[in-house]
């Protein structure tokens, strides 16, 4: 999954063709360490899927911008517009997230 570092990364990732999830995570967040423990075996069984994390600390604008109001969130693009939005309260178990993502 790759990991953004600069606002130009973000946009030239939302803008694939294909879908693109981003995981917007902290590095304090409870959730988010959870998430981290089961998030590679997701995204392995969505291989058809583009994947990239962003720290909602470093990026606030871009989170504001997309309305992640909780963490770990996933956002789902396609040719740079949400498509949808899994909001944290949502994103605790692998199995809400590959409902989620089976949805699409």
């Amino acid at each position: 999954m790759k990991n953004i570092s600069t606002e130009q990364e973000y946009r030239e990732q939302i803008k694939q063709e294909g879908l693109t999830v981003g995981v917007f995570t902290t590095t304090w967040c409870p959730d988010c360490k959870r998430l981290d423990m089961f998030i590679d075996e997701i995204t392995e069984e969505h291989q058809d899927k583009h994947w990239f994390t962003i720290d909602r600390d470093e990026f606030p604008e871009i989170s504001d911008e997309q309305t992640v109001m909780g963490i770990p969130s996933l956002l789902v693009f396609k040719n740079g517009e949400k498509v949808a939005h899994l909001h944290s309260a949502n994103a605790k178990t692998p199995e809400a997230i590959n409902e989620f993502l089976n949805d699409l």
